[in-house]
């Protein structure tokens, strides 16, 4: 059975993009692309797992993540 965990990660991505454009209260700062998730030295593939990185007016991060389960 296919996972679809890049294409929902990337659809988060851009909503949360759109959102801060219409952030009046302009807490959302920043949207990070979408990260994989790879080994951290050889940078081999380890799971289907994606993040993306949203911070907010005070430089605090917040993490998305979609993983099938």
């Amino acid at each position: 059975m296919l996972a679809y965990c890049d294409k929902i990660a990337h659809t988060i991505q851009e909503a949360l993009k759109v959102a801060v454009a219409l952030d009046k209260d302009e807490i959302i700062a920043d949207v990070s692309g979408v990260q994989m998730d790879l080994h951290p030295t050889e940078g081999w593939f380890v799971s289907t797992k994606k993040t993306v990185t949203v911070y907010d007016m005070n430089g605090k991060k917040y993490r998305v993540t979609v993983e099938e389960s």
